[in-house]
């Protein structure tokens, strides 16, 4: 069973409609329907028996529904319920987180002999028998031996004990029936093992579902092994080639720094040369400087023209000759 499966399956329990199919939908579907019982002052519990069975995606998810509460109280109580495979599981150590979690835990054993009649006559007085003894002593201690006290095994004895007898017209079954049930099923093939036989059954099982555990396990450490050598080889390649550029880097600026070394040390002997070149300016006295900032007015006077003195002899030539020798003169 999938962790989608096994959500689906609890909320169809508890007869809730999600929204959606996703996981996120049936999450949100059941923990409003948590928090509302809550409200109310009512406790939910989930009943998953036979959970040796559960996948490991199944189980994890259990984990993850054990973290719906409030901030002072649990929303979901979770009872596990299975054959001792169920804690062999719970001890492994990738379900460490989930074993954590568990609060509770029993393991409940074999019946003894007593315990075994009693459960019998439990058993029948609930399905409705009204007569004591329907089994008789020899035929419950050859349940209990034959079944181990497992209770699964005695009810799958005690069914087929009960058809037998109704088949014979039987009012006790004794112990020769027990037997015949017993013979037929090992004759056929059916064959009701004991306690001990099925806790060694499911011991090879998860020895072997281990062993294969163990072998994924070798190859993922294997696989992280050489992903961490090659991410190793690149931050050393990384490396040397920060320091190559490092390194180049580091001589182009002591390159640069020579040549302003350089320049620095030219416009040095520049400005000495400079500094020391004797001075050769002229010291003026006081008459020399009020002479150069004396400015000398023009003479109007000898540049105006001068105009002729004989006005009426230009006339009578005409003032285009006249103005025509005026400006042929020779100075």
């Amino acid at each position: 069973m999938s962790a989608h499966e096994l959500l689906e399956l609890i909320l169809d329990e508890f007869e809730l409609k999600p929204t959606g199919r996703s996981k996120g939908s049936y999450l949100d579907t059941l923990n409003q329907f948590l928090i509302n019982k809550h409200a109310m002052g009512q406790r939910v519990l989930v009943i998953l028996d036979e959970a040796q069975n559960l996948s490991q995606e199944a189980l994890e998810e259990v984990r993850m529904l054990s973290n719906l509460q409030t901030d002072k109280a649990s929303l979901l109580q979770i009872l596990l319920s299975g054959q001792p495979g169920l804690r062999r599981r719970l001890q492994h150590p990738s379900l460490s987180q989930l074993s954590q979690r568990i609060a509770v835990s029993y393991h409940l054993g074999p019946l003894g002999l007593e315990d075994t009649r009693s459960y019998i006559s439990y058993r029948v007085k609930i399905a409705g028998g009204k007569r004591e003894g329907l089994f008789s002593p020899g035929a419950m201690e050859k349940v209990f031996q034959c079944s181990g006290g497992v209770p699964r095994t005695i009810n799958i004895l005690c069914d087929a004990a009960l058809v037998y007898g109704y088949a014979d017209e039987l009012t006790t079954i004794g112990e020769q029936v027990i037997e015949g049930v017993i013979q037929d099923r090992q004759e056929t093939g059916i064959v009701v093992a004991s306690y001990a036989e099925e806790n060694d059954r499911l011991s090879e099982s998860d020895d072997r579902q281990d062993g294969s555990l163990e072998k994924r396990i070798e190859s993922l450490e294997q696989q992280v092994s050489h992903l961490s050598a090659i991410v190793d080889w690149q931050v050393r390649n990384l490396e040397g080639q920060a320091q190559d550029y490092k390194d180049t880097l580091v001589q182009r600026l002591e390159a640069m720094l020579s040549q302003e070394r350089k320049r620095a040390d030219k416009l040095l002997v520049q400005y000495n040369l400079l500094k020391d070149r004797p001075k050769t300016r002229k010291v003026m006295t006081k008459d020399e400087q009020k002479e150069s900032h004396q400015v000398k007015s023009p003479d109007i006077a000898a540049a105006r023209p001068t105009w002729p003195a004989n006005i009426e002899d230009n006339r009578k030539a005409g003032w285009t000759e006249g103005i025509r020798r005026w400006f042929s003169r020779k100075p």
